[in-house]
């Protein structure tokens, strides 16, 4: 005990003067105070060290993404974005005499040595951070998170890290809106292939409803399967009753240790009964492999999240998200670095834009509070990555009212769409009622069908509606479009943005649908689709033939 001391007060005395890293100046809405942990209880921080180049490696992955360029698609190996991503030697010296100072035990968790964690009591977390750590309660949540609103950094880490986690960002999963799941007691027979898209299909009537054959018809979709063995299409499930039991929502973004499960038991039952009912064309043993980052999985859940994806998207397809002010910009800058340099190796990163309109979650818990502000969605809203809004119906096709767009509080926005939503800035009236940041990142990129997709949960038929409906729809298509130019000896297309603005007639323009939210009247202020890009439909829905020879003339 006398040691302990020792140690805690050497500790306080090294560290010295402390800047401001990052504050709130309030708890987010939902959460409750509980009160500080006991000084001796044990929290592993996570420290997400400055890259040595992150924006030659932005440069690069612009020049080599652009059409055009002349090394267009030539995809970075591990080796060159690890030369632009890996901390310098100054910081990691900076880190490593600091830990050791203050008796910290530290362990690098990432592949480029950016991440590294160190387990300490909360008292030591306090003192060496100018942090409190406090235990909130949030009712969308299981188990309290601990977190404190403002962090610290002694003056030898300040130029050095970025990010400490966790500390200020207080994430939870996403709320839907009660009315976008609707069950029938038993699987429907698949609906009968047609040249011409099934009336059934016309989600904007009531009774419509879209499966795998409603998406090949509208979008003029192939059923031939993919071929290519090197060809992979990656799911994301992130918080506790995704594909594992995790603690806190993001979480998953930041343990980078993978562990490789065989097939998990009753998911794959799942998807063999959706592709015997939808896609009696496919093998009806179509397995899937489960990658978990940090815990281990619970062979009993199942959520409808995490079976709409894996249905809909048989390169990484992630459904989940939420208002970046909940991750704080440290966090959510750190993560969508990490994006780039996932990007730069050739990966497509497909992101759904939010269920929520403008408003995000205070169009559910607030109130509502419509059309106060608007506020940005994450990880939509990272620029090295793509995202996909949701639409309905078909002649024609229209934004639906919740389908999240706008602009990034956080982001700039990149030259790759500048002159697209130049374009639709001149259609805002001057006495718009709300602001927005006009220079920053626009999403979404494209968008598809989204509303009512039937999928076999519990051995029954959901209809659940979502842009996490929509995006692994987006995946799964860039995913054919993979297969065949690998097949053909060409790169993956990797980072998809430069690519798709520049090839704007592949896609059907959304001109019709506004996106206030699910519970705000339409006269509530939101973003109007309109010709060419907008926040509503980004710059469109794909037409599959020709998005397919623009991919493959390129």
């Amino acid at each position: 005990m006398l040691v302990s001391s020792i140690l805690f007060l050497a500790a306080a005395a090294h560290a010295g003067k402390l800047f401001l890293h990052e504050s709130k100046a309030n708890v987010p809405s939902g959460f409750i105070s509980h009160g500080p942990p006991d000084d001796a209880h044990l929290i592993t921080l996570r420290f997400g060290l400055a890259s040595n180049n992150i924006a030659g490696l932005h440069e690069k992955l612009l020049s080599i993404s652009t059409p055009g360029s002349a090394d267009f698609r030539k995809w970075m190996d591990q080796d060159e974005v690890k030369a632009f991503v890996s901390p310098s030697s100054e910081a990691v010296d900076a880190f490593n005499a600091f830990a050791s100072a203050n008796g910290l035990k530290t362990s690098v968790i990432s592949p480029h040595g950016d991440w590294i964690s160190a387990t300490l009591p909360i008292s030591q977390a306090n003192s060496l951070f100018g942090a409190k750590y406090t235990n909130f309660t949030h009712p969308d949540l299981a188990k309290p998170l601990m977190r404190t609103l403002s962090v610290s950094l002694p003056a030898e880490l300040a130029p050095h890290v970025k990010v400490i986690h966790p500390s200020t960002a207080f994430t939870v999963p996403r709320i839907k809106a009660p009315d976008m799941v609707v069950r029938s007691s038993t699987p429907p027979e698949g609906l009968k292939r047609k040249a011409a898209v099934p009336a059934e299909c016309d989600t904007s009537t009531d009774g419509g409803r879209i499966n795998p054959a409603c998406l090949q018809a509208i979008y003029d979709i192939p059923t031939t399967p993919a071929t290519q063995q090197n060809n992979v299409l990656m799911v994301t499930g992130y918080g506790p009753r995704a594909l594992g039991n995790q603690t806190d929502l993001e979480v998953n973004y930041l343990i980078l240790h993978i562990e490789f499960i065989m097939y998990l038991t009753q998911l794959i039952f799942l998807v063999q009964l959706f592709l015997r009912t939808y896609r009696p064309d496919l093998p009806s043993n179509t397995t899937f492999k489960q990658i978990v980052l940090g815990n281990e999985t619970d062979p009993d859940t199942a959520n409808t999240e995490a079976n709409l994806d894996l249905q809909y998207a048989a390169v990484v397809t992630t459904s989940y998200g939420i208002e970046e002010s909940f991750f704080g910009e440290s966090l959510a800058t750190k993560i969508c670095e990490g994006y780039s340099a996932a990007t730069a190796r050739g990966i497509s990163l497909l992101f759904s834009s939010g269920d929520n309109g403008v408003n995000g979650r205070h169009d559910q818990i607030d109130g509502p509070d419509c059309g106060l502000f608007f506020v940005g969605h994450f990880p939509a809203s990272c620029p090295w990555g793509t995202s996909v809004g949701a639409t309905k119906g078909f002649n024609p096709e229209v934004g639906i009212r919740w389908t999240g767009g706008g602009f990034s509080d956080y982001f700039p926005a990149l030259a790759y769409q500048s002159a697209a939503v130049a374009n639709f800035l001149q259609t805002i009236p001057a006495d718009f009622p709300v602001t927005f940041n006009r220079t920053n990142r626009a999403y979404p990129d494209i968008s598809l069908q989204g509303a009512v997709f039937e999928i076999i949960l519990d051995n029954s038929t959901t209809g659940i509606s979502g842009t996490s409906a929509s995006t692994p729809v987006a995946a799964a298509i860039i995913s054919l479009i993979n297969d065949q130019r690998l097949a053909a000896g060409k790169p993956a297309l990797g980072f998809l943005n430069p690519f798709l603005y520049a090839n704007p007639s592949v896609f059907n323009d959304i001109t019709i649908g506004s996106n206030p939210g699910m519970r705000c009247p339409d006269s509530s202020p939101s973003f109007t689709a309109v010709a060419g890009w907008d926040p509503v439909g980004g710059l469109g829905s794909p037409k599959f033939p020709d998005l397919l020879a623009a991919a493959l003339s390129s």
